[in-house]
């Protein structure tokens, strides 16, 4: 039995390997050779040690309903999104890593610590600097059937390989009359960070959002970011996965159901952190600590705000952000991207659309500044927007706000 699955598999890597000759990149050709040998290597090597090829790597997920203490631990959203990729790297050997510096460097923000010398560098791959070039080995492996995590060092350098992630990876389903699946996750830090300069703070989350065929997720605490991460993984469909740079460090109580291998969060589904009667707010990533910290000071004042995660981009839980809109009857947007065409603006759209007649106040929208983030320490806060901003805004939509004569 060992012997004719060794000689399938041998046939098979002879198989690939003169496809790989055939292409005409030197330098994709060279790691495309290696990452399919390292892939087979280790597939093979774990499924003839079982003595056989079983009809699924992953483990079963059972649905009986478990017990779980009641006693929350604290979480790093960094190590939030290292265990997730252990585990699911663990559960299924189709799941590997690449990018630059993901490796030998743990990460360039130590996401994948621990990760090359638990699974060897067939599965934690260190690339080049070329964003192009192992992107579009991503979007080849995942064609063959694996399930790549590719990591941009931030997500403006998803630039140089967008071509791979919208006409390739976000196409491909559609256009193979869905004979193709592409299980591919692109993920890394999105937004603004600190001092880092226009180049380097922009955020996708709507760039992303808007092209059919792709999932866009954005989580903000350390529950977002392992579960999101490991549905991502597990998703027959390419999925942006946008972090925050800012949020890595930050710690968040995390249940013993979180911490369950099989706990895996539902993409398309918002979670509403805070309940609230007054006024509905929507925020995603950093920006969701921002309006629970606007929320606690409106209180103060006797407004009771509903802060809603959207957790996903794309699709957009329309169902609970009208739901909350019909009950507080009103409305404030927050995110850090660009006004125009924003997040914030399809949400606008789709409230005017389901629930124009139960606003009692127009909608406001708090959004990054119109411009290219400033250098400048100064002039970068007042780019993006701060709890006050969303004070503000609240007040305005309640018709609490204080003339701005009485200020004067």
């Amino acid at each position: 039995m060992k012997g004719a699955n060794l000689q399938k598999w041998q046939l098979e890597y002879i198989r690939r390997v003169r496809v790989v000759k055939e292409t005409k990149e030197g330098g994709k050709r060279k790691i495309l050779k290696q990452l399919i040998h390292f892939q087979m290597l280790g597939v093979v090597r774990r499924k003839l040690a079982c003595g056989g090829f079983p009809s699924s790597n992953r483990p079963v997920i059972s649905f009986l309903p478990k017990c779980y203490s009641t006693a929350a631990k604290e979480m790093t959203v960094r190590d939030a999104l290292n265990s997730a990729l252990d585990e699911e790297m663990s559960a299924d050997p189709k799941v590997f890593l690449m990018g630059e510096e993901v490796g030998e460097y743990q990460g360039a923000y130590k996401i994948s610590k621990g990760l090359l010398d638990k699974y060897g560098p067939e599965r934690v791959v260190d690339t080049p600097i070329t964003e192009a070039g192992f992107t579009g080995i991503g979007v080849g492996s995942a064609y063959y059937g694996l399930r790549p995590v590719i990591e941009f060092m931030t997500f403006n350098f998803s630039m140089q390989a967008i071509d791979h992630i919208i006409n390739s990876a976000a196409k491909s389903n559609y256009m193979s009359a869905g004979q193709l699946s592409v299980p591919i996750v692109f993920r890394g830090p999105n937004g603004a960070a600190a001092g880092v300069g226009a180049q380097h703070s922009q955020c996708y989350a709507a760039w992303y959002a808007s092209c059919p065929g792709l999932k866009v997720l954005s989580p903000y605490s350390s529950e977002d970011a392992r579960g999101l991460l490991k549905s991502a993984i597990r998703d027959p469909d390419p999925v942006v996965f946008l972090e925050n740079e800012l949020l890595y460090g930050e710690s968040f109580p995390v249940s013993a159901e979180v911490l369950d291998s099989s706990f895996c969060l539902p993409i398309g589904k918002a979670k509403i952190e805070r309940e609230g009667k007054d006024v509905t707010i929507t925020a995603f990533s950093r920006m969701v600590g921002f309006a629970l910290q606007a929320a606690d000071i409106l209180l103060k004042e006797g407004i009771s705000a509903e802060v809603i995660n959207l957790r996903s981009i794309r699709p957009l839980d329309r169902a609970t952000i009208n739901a909350s809109v019909r009950k507080t009857n009103r409305l404030v947007t927050v995110e850090e991207g660009f006004p125009q065409h924003g997040v914030g603006a399809e949400i606008c759209t789709s409230v005017i659309e389901e629930s124009f007649g139960y606003l009692d106040a127009p909608v406001e929208r708090i959004a990054g500044a119109d411009v290219p983030m400033p250098y400048a320490a100064n002039l970068e806060r007042l780019a993006v927007p701060q709890v006050d901003d969303i004070v503000r805004a609240a007040k305005r939509s309640c018709y609490r706000a204080v003339p701005m004569a009485a200020t004067a």
